[in-house]
This record gives C-alpha cells, sequence and structure tokens, in this order.
C-alpha cells in the first residue's frame, strides 16, 4: 500500500505490529531455561489479534503440526464450503504464521508438489518471482502436506540476491547450523489475497535473544 507520495504506508502496517521486545523480555522472565517453549506458547495469541485486525472479513484460523512445526492456517475455504459466507474469487486462505524448531534434515525435494502448485511460476507471476518457503526445506520445512508452506515471494529475497535477502538466507542459515533453534515467519497481508506485502522471519539466537526481521515482498 503507498501514500500519493510513493512512500510504503509504514503506519498502516503498524496497526499489525507485534511487540517482540515485550514477549522476549516477559518469555525470559518466566522461562529462564527454555525461552523457546514459552514463545512458542505466547506469541501465537498476538499474531492471531493481529491478523484479525489485519483481515477484515470472517476467519477461520486453525493449527496443525507437520515435523517440527506448527502452523496457524486461515482455512477460509471451509468457511465457503459449508456455506457460511458466499464465495469469492478475490477471497484466499492463506497462513497466519508459523513457528517451531529447526530440524537440519537430508535435502527431500518435493518438487513435483511444488511445480504443481499454482503452475508455472514466471508464466503465471513473472520473473521477478519465487515459489518460496515461508520455512525453508534445509530447517523442516516442507510442501507435501503443507502447501500453506509455499508462497510467492521476491526472488531476490528467495535466493539471497539483494541486502535484504542475504540477512534472510543468512537467518535461515543460522537456524540450519543450529539444530532445535526456535524460529518463526510471519506473513503480513494489505489485501484478501495469500500473497503478503510483508514477511517476518524470527530466530532465538543463543543468547536468548529474539532476532526479527521485516521484508518487503512486494
Amino acid at each position: 500500500m503507498q501514500d500519493v507520495n510513493g512512500r510504503s504506508s509504514e503506519r498502516e502496517r503498524s496497526r499489525w505490529t507485534v511487540d517482540y521486545d515485550l514477549l522476549s523480555q516477559e518469555a525470559r522472565i518466566v522461562g529462564a531455561h527454555d525461552v523457546g517453549t514459552v514463545l512458542a506458547e505466547e506469541i501465537p495469541y498476538a499474531w492471531r489479534d493481529a491478523y484479525v485486525v489485519m483481515t477484515p472479513r470472517a476467519t477461520n484460523i486453525v493449527r496443525f503440526r507437520s515435523g517440527t512445526f506448527e502452523y496457524f492456517y486461515d482455512d477460509y475455504a471451509t468457511l465457503e464450503a459449508t456455506g457460511v459466507v458466499p464465495h469469492d474469487s478475490g477471497i484466499e486462505a492463506r497462513l497466519v504464521a508459523v513457528s517451531g524448531r529447526s530440524c537440519a534434515q537430508e535435502r527431500y525435494r518435493d518438487d513435483c508438489r511444488l511445480k504443481g502448485w499454482i503452475g508455472a511460476t514466471e508464466k503465471t507471476f513473472g520473473a521477478a518471482w519465487d515459489k518460496g518457503h515461508f520455512i525453508a526445506h534445509s530447517i523442516g520445512g516442507a510442501v507435501d502436506r503443507a502447501e500453506m508452506n509455499v508462497f510467492v515471494q521476491r526472488r531476490d529475497l528467495n535466493r539471497g540476491w539483494s541486502d535484504a535477502g542475504k540477512r534472510f538466507r543468512n537467518m535461515e542459515r543460522y537456524c540450519e547450523l543450529n539444530n532445535g533453534t526456535f524460529c518463526f515467519s510471519r506473513p503480513i497481508y494489505l489485501d484478501q489475497t495469500a500473497k503478503p506485502a510483508f514477511f517476518e522471519f524470527g530466530v532465538l539466537r543463543q543468547d536468548d535473544e529474539l532476532w526479527v526481521e521485516c521484508f518487503d515482498n512486494r
């Protein structure tokens, strides 16, 4: 979203900001020996509240586990299928957030599922975009059984070409090198589609400091 001067609307996005500093401070007090577990329990409530403000329509937020990660997903399609809301092609089911512990794994490539998701990337979206993962394969993410882990991502971010992309890849690499690291990804939407305008990536470092970056995906 932009104002008349072409600048991003930071005021609009700030309505959905989560105070990670406060949450991490409280987690260190409550769970001095396992800050990640406390964060995993408490942060989803902040995400839910922010998402409801972000989404001016009915929501159907469900949660489920896949591997070492828990996904929070707005299953809007079920509301449509059951007649709770009318069908609207402009509204998509989408991820609210995902969090868990990094789990270094063999490079299992479920490319057949990835290729089948939406179709050919460049043909559908253009050369500036990739099919990215909210949680990378290398730290425990997958497509199989968790297609909501995939999103349309700027190619320079996904491939680490830009400065922001390098920071993003460094954060993923930290999780890969430090197995069992608590981390999360949270999309921020400015419309009703499943393509985020921004996304946050967070990592709980070994010193119990929470490292969070917000990346522009427009």
